[in-house]
């Protein structure tokens, strides 16, 4: 049975590990299309599918982030039967966070990217209520919102619940702290001109693993992942290939 929570673009079943990628506000398996053909077909890529968008369209937003995470968890239970990690952008390094702390086994590793750690203060002024103007301009001041679709009046009629549901829930989330952090190697990923996410709420995640932890940082801004791609993906499998090799 097709589990609408997740898309795998290129299923391979002798795959030795699987990669679960959690798209940022707004995001869609689409946003990861160039990503795909990077990876060396050792590593089974699937992109977790929100509701509201794509396929998913006709289906309701969730303003949750702890919904998500449920949903989340429950739909990739089944999909753990071989060795797997987590990366998570922005938005999706937080679901991804919390995902792993609801399930078990956990991720041989979690990569979190342009995301501060979860119990450091967030600076950035919460944005999901404010008009659509002043809302769409916050958007592009991330380089998240190519010009020529803010000015998409159609298009901009559909995405705007969208990334306003997906900023409800990243900027509605509370972290709460348990005694047990994660068990498995925290990596976090970051942005030389990321504004949004500095260098110590990125080298706060630190704290969030017993295990080993490591920070990179790659040219680019909050959206480095699209610019330095070749770069974050090259790394990822760097490390997933040494994990897998130890395990």
């Amino acid at each position: 049975m097709k589990n609408r929570w997740l898309v795998c673009p290129q299923p391979n079943s002798s795959a030795t590990a699987r990669l679960f990628v959690f798209p940022y506000t707004g995001g869609a398996p689409s946003s990861f299309n160039k990503w795909i053909a990077e990876f060396p077909n050792t590593i089974e890529v699937s992109i977790v599918h929100y509701p509201g968008r794509g396929s998913r369209f006709n289906e309701s937003l969730i303003k949750d982030l702890f919904v998500l995470v449920e949903e989340i968890a429950n739909a990739i239970q089944p999909e753990l039967d071989k060795p797997f990690f987590f990366f998570g952008h922005s938005f999706g390094a937080v679901l991804a966070f919390e995902v792993a702390r609801r399930i078990s086994p956990q991720p041989q590793i979690l990569f979190v990217s342009a995301c501060g750690a979860p119990h450091v203060p967030n600076p950035n002024r919460p944005i999901h209520a404010l008009p659509d103007s002043e809302f769409i301009r916050s958007l592009q001041e991330l380089n998240g919102l190519p010009t020529e679709v803010a000015s998409n009046a159609e298009l901009m009629e559909l995405l705007l619940p969208v990334l306003r549901a997906d900023f409800e829930a990243a900027e509605s989330y509370q972290y709460t702290s348990n005694e047990h952090r994660l068990g498995c190697p925290i990596i976090a990923f970051g942005g030389t001109d990321d504004f949004h996410v500095d260098r110590d709420r990125l080298e706060g995640w630190g704290c969030q693993t017993k295990g080993r932890f490591k920070s990179q940082i790659f040219s680019g801004d909050h959206f480095f992942i699209n610019t330095a791609r070749q770069s974050v993906i090259a790394s990822m499998v760097a490390e997933i290939t040494s994990s897998h090799a130890k395990g």
